[in-house]
Parts: C-alpha cells; structure tokens; sequence
C-alpha cells in the first residue's frame, strides 16, 4: 500500500490541548531510568610512566625544505608534490584533497 509523505499528519486533539506543564510531567513519569552495568573487578590498570626527566632530551629530527617541484596547500597548509595541485589562482594553491 503506498504512503503519502507529504500528507499533513494526524493528531490527536488530546495531545494537542495539552499544556507543557502537563507534557513535562508525563515525561517525567514515563522516563526510563539508564541502568549501567559495569563489575567491579572491571578496573582499568593505571599507565605507568617511567620516572625518567626527559626535559632536557632533543629530538634529533633532520628538516628538509621545500623542494621546488612542491607547494603549500593555503587550505590545509600542507606541503606536496606538484602533481597533487588541484587549483591555483595567483598565490594560493590548493591540493586536490582540499578541493
């Protein structure tokens, strides 16, 4: 049997006339109570940090500059290979995963 969706819908007048004191308090009445069900030997062990001060360790990290067949994505600002330039328009260049 086909459904018209667009047929307004039809209420019932003793919901209608009600007040929102009244909706409230039925709510209230007719709310379930969220019951959570968790064992107690279900505990989550503790992480654990070594006492070790890493304060005053540097990361060796070699940094290699942008290479020129690369470009800045002005939306994610990204760097990538030229085959990854979706458009450009003066100085802003955009990737093709931000397009």
């Amino acid at each position: 049997m086909p459904t018209d969706y667009d047929a307004p819908r039809a209420q019932n007048t003793d919901e209608r006339d009600q007040s929102l004191e009244d909706i409230t308090a039925r709510r209230r009445e007719q709310a379930d109570v969220a019951v959570l069900d968790v064992d107690d030997g279900d505990t989550v062990d503790p992480i654990d940090l070594p006492d070790i001060d890493l304060s005053g360790e540097e990361l060796i990290v070699r940094v290699i500059p942008k290479q020129a067949d690369e470009f800045t994505c002005s939306s994610c600002f990204l760097v990538h290979h030229r085959n990854r330039l979706a458009l450009q328009s003066g100085e802003k260049m955009v990737c093709s995963d931000c397009v």
